[in-house]
């Protein structure tokens, strides 16, 4: 997840300053992601779970009220076909936004008072977020691949005139 996180930011870092955080903010949040089944059950675990949790909102709020917002702004600029592709996209990053909701709004439950159940129910779902998580990365970046790489030859043809 990690290597595939790199290999976007190479391939759309710099193209604006708005995808090159959502890039910095993907790679904190697998770093957190991936840390959290080495953690010790204690108050440590409880605070980075939470931290995890806090990043997780944060990101998801980046990524529905600024990032995909200007995509699609610069999408509707050029009639291309580029906006109806990425659109279609939608409905299938929202299931990732709801299915991660679900495991913030359940985290904090879990994490009041541990019980071998609530660790076994938190492990499942965070093997779930990760596999859910993923396919929302492959999602985004294929969006950020239509709507720049599609009219980006447009681009660069009316800045050569």
């Amino acid at each position: 997840m990690l290597e595939k996180c790199r290999t976007a930011k190479e391939r759309w870092g710099g193209v604006s300053e708005i995808i090159d955080h959502l890039l910095e903010e993907r790679q904190l949040l697998i770093s957190r992601f991936v840390a959290l089944p080495t953690l010790t059950l204690n108050e440590e675990f409880t605070t980075r779970t939470e931290a995890f949790c806090d990043l997780l909102m944060d990101y998801l709020s980046s990524g529905h009220f600024e990032v995909y917002e200007q995509l699609l702004r610069e999408g509707s600029e050029f009639d291309d076909g580029s906006l109806e592709k990425a659109q279609q996209l939608f409905p299938l990053i929202q299931r990732s936004t709801d299915f991660a909701l679900d495991f913030n709004d359940n985290c904090a439950s879990r994490l009041a008072e541990l019980t071998l159940r609530k660790v076994r129910e938190f492990s499942d779902q965070l093997s779930r977020l990760g596999e859910i998580l993923e396919e929302r990365f492959e999602l985004e970046d294929r969006m950020i691949e239509i709507l720049h790489n599609s009219h980006r030859d447009l681009v660069l043809a009316e800045n050569r005139e």
